[in-house]
């Protein structure tokens, strides 16, 4: 709660607009601001989001829900197939939904079609998620996901995607994967694993 949000005018005005669900999308390194973008801009929506259907997507489950979000287990490699079914059926029913299209496992900002499926499927509202860090402690894990530091400054960008733009799956996700990455700098390179 401590942290500045900036964000320009004509980006608030599509975080703020609830008058539809959205389909989110972020890189899993920016994924913990995504309960507190919730809170502040989404009222009355509920976010569900695609977890991984692994030991660690359970620590990840339990911070969702004790932040007020909700979760849909699965990802490419287990359960996709119905996770994105899950998705669709929450869009469908009027919630948002968030997908880190680089994720669980990586490789870091590598967009994944999982994300442009679920897009074409509903055809609901899709935004991109920015966040440029001013100040942030990078983990070593494989995305350097980014922890802001208390009292620091996040400047925030919210793009709707043209759903004209989904049209062949790849070159969309190829599309995204571009756009997210001009959204989204990182201003320190991401820290190299610890071996085990």
């Amino acid at each position: 709660m401590s942290l500045r949000l900036e964000t320009p005018q004509a980006d608030l005005a599509v975080i703020n607009s609830v008058a539809e669900p959205t389909l989110f999308i972020l890189w899993h390194n920016r994924l913990f601001l995504a309960a507190e973008v919730a809170r502040r801009h989404r009222e009355g929506r509920r976010l569900y989001s695609l977890i991984s259907a692994s030991k660690d997507g359970s620590w990840l489950e339990a911070y969702f829900s004790m932040a007020g979000l909700h979760a849909v287990r699965g990802s490419s490699s287990r359960n996709g197939r119905e996770a994105a079914t899950a998705l669709v059926n929450c869009l469908r029913a009027g919630n948002d939904v968030g997908i880190t299209p680089d994720g669980p496992r990586g490789p870091v900002y590598e967009m994944k079609p999982g994300a442009v499926i679920v897009a074409r499927a509903t055809r609901q509202r899709v935004v991109l998620v920015g966040m440029d860090f001013e100040s942030s402690l990078r983990l070593s894990s494989w995305d350097g996901f980014h922890l802001p530091r208390p009292f620091s400054r996040v400047h925030m960008r919210y793009v709707v995607l043209d759903a004209a733009s989904l049209g062949d799956r790849d070159e969309a996700a190829a599309d995204i994967g571009r756009r997210l990455a001009a959204i989204n700098p990182d201003r320190r390179p991401i820290p190299p694993r610890r071996r085990a």
